[in-house]
């Protein structure tokens, strides 16, 4: 994954910056919609040929890491919606996760797996927020949504995982 380099493989130090800075979260948040380390490495390596070849159109209507996870987002998409991905198992552990900046702990991978179960329009602005740490206007950019939804699902996704949370809690 470390060698990902533009369609024609010219040298161009300001994609090879991008991949460098982006290559690493953009795999975590791929592996989070995808659940399966190899298919989110097929999303990353199409979302900087993506990146590559749009690079001379991005204007900067949003900033180069909003733009670039929205493109991560839309080609997770795509992986998602194809014919044969519907057959596959797509249930995810803490230990699946490809390695953090930091080990978790043990109420972290709880945290986690709720967050999991979210469903993935809760999922992803959850994720976006607190894991990407987006403000609200980068998720509203990224998601090509309102405000409202951005926030509304925000709200959503919170009073599930604190649901999910409690009831794992008065369960142990």
């Amino acid at each position: 994954m470390s060698n990902v380099k533009g369609p024609d493989e010219a040298q161009n130090p300001d994609f090879e910056e991008l991949v460098a800075q982006y290559q690493g979260s953009v795999l975590r948040m791929c592996f989070l919609y995808l659940c399966d380390k190899t298919l989110a490495e097929d999303a990353v390596q199409e979302t900087f040929v993506k990146v590559y070849r749009g690079l001379d159109g991005f204007h900067g209507q949003s900033s180069i890491k909003t733009w670039i996870v929205k493109i991560a987002i839309h080609t997770c998409y795509d992986m998602n919606h194809s014919g044969w991905f519907r057959h596959f198992d797509r249930r995810i552990t803490p230990e699946m996760l490809p390695e953090a900046a930091v080990p978790f702990e043990e109420r972290d991978e709880e945290l986690i797996t709720a967050v999991m179960r979210l469903p993935i329009k809760l999922r992803e602005v959850i994720l976006l927020f607190y894991y990407q740490g987006f403000s609200i206007q980068e998720i509203m950019d990224s998601l090509g949504v309102s405000q409202s939804t951005v926030t509304g699902r925000l709200k959503r996704g919170r009073d599930k995982l604190r649901g999910l949370l409690e009831r794992r809690d008065s369960d142990a």
